[in-house]
């Protein structure tokens, strides 16, 4: 039954960060993903954000058989008719823009569909969530904000700082979205967020998006498939079912530098925090295994229809509110 129903749903995950390659892209395929918001650029300024798009246009051509890239909402429907992968390009950080509000719309032309406003730390924005001093939104993060509302850019706020998170919820014309988080109810951590702020997202017709990041869940390494689907059920919980979808966070084929890289400022200054061995939650280690993900929510008795929104339908409907299309 569940490969079966695995197989009928959208699947859409809100983040994924891996070491990308051709057997990436299979692992993707065969885990039955529609569709993922990909993480191109965490660090990097203008000159180094736009190769890496560059690169991300020669890796779906190449690799056109298994993927298409994502403009709208209609390419994720188009990308699972045609049994794809739909590669939208995200973001983690607004450093690539530098100071200049144009770029956005230029981004935006290129298919970039999903920007975080802060990684970790603060930038022209804001803070990040491992900033000492959280001092909010900047007067230049409100008039970004309003240049990614006006061409059509999801806000994730799933890094920044509580109180620049709290800042930008609000002032967003558009929902924004934490597109992979966990509960701090069930693990106190800096990553996490807490009840309060979820149900403030969800106020504001945002999106929660559930990790399955060790670090941040209660069991860390010693977490299971079935920890997962108890974070989403507290988030479900809090916000009820329409707002609420899967934002793995899965590192798949990254090694030791790669982690030294996103956990120290910059990626070269102070170090901001230590994770250790990465273990993903058994049963759900890599990409391949998304389908024990829809197996764990069936056990857990939840109805075909919860399943469905939760594992993707959720997460097309918020980016067609935002996108406009």
């Amino acid at each position: 039954m569940t490969q079966d129903l695995h197989g009928k749903l959208t699947v859409v995950d809100g983040l994924i960060v891996a070491n990308w390659s051709r057997s990436l892209f299979q692992a993707m395929h065969d885990g039955g993903l529609t569709a993922a918001n990909c993480t191109a650029c965490v660090w990097e300024d203008f000159p180094t954000a736009m190769k890496a798009v560059a690169d991300w246009k020669s890796w779906i051509r190449e690799n056109s058989d298994l993927l298409l890239q994502v403009y709208t909402t209609e390419d994720i429907r188009r990308a699972k008719a045609e049994g794809k992968v739909g590669i939208i390009l995200g973001w983690q950080n607004t450093s690539g823009f530098g100071d200049y509000l144009p770029l956005v719309q230029v981004y935006k032309e290129l298919g970039l569909g999903i920007v975080q406003l802060t990684y970790n730390t603060a930038n022209s924005v804001g803070c990040g969530c491992y900033e000492s001093r959280d001092g909010g939104l900047t007067d230049f993060g409100r008039e970004l904000i309003d240049e990614l509302n006006r061409v059509g850019i999801l806000v994730d706020l799933s890094h920044v700082g509580a109180d620049t998170a709290r800042d930008a919820i609000r002032y967003s014309k558009q929902p924004v979205a934490f597109s992979h988080c966990l509960p701090a109810a069930m693990k106190p951590h800096p990553r996490n967020k807490t009840d309060e702020d979820l149900r403030l997202i969800a106020e504001h017709g945002g999106f929660v998006g559930v990790t399955a990041f060790p670090p941040f869940l209660k069991k860390g390494n010693d977490s299971s498939v079935d920890d997962v689907v108890d974070a989403v059920s507290h988030v479900l919980n809090l916000v009820g079912e329409a707002q609420v979808g899967i934002g793995t966070d899965f590192t798949q084929d990254h090694g030791r530098d790669f982690f030294d890289y996103i956990t120290q400022d910059k990626g070269h200054a102070r170090q901001l925090t230590e994770f250790g061995d990465i273990v993903m939650p058994d049963g759900f280690r890599r990409i391949e295994d998304f389908p024990n993900l829809t197996a764990a929510m069936e056990r857990k008795g939840w109805p075909e229809r919860l399943i469905a929104k939760v594992m993707g339908e959720n997460w097309a409907g918020h980016l067609h509110t935002v996108w406009g299309a």
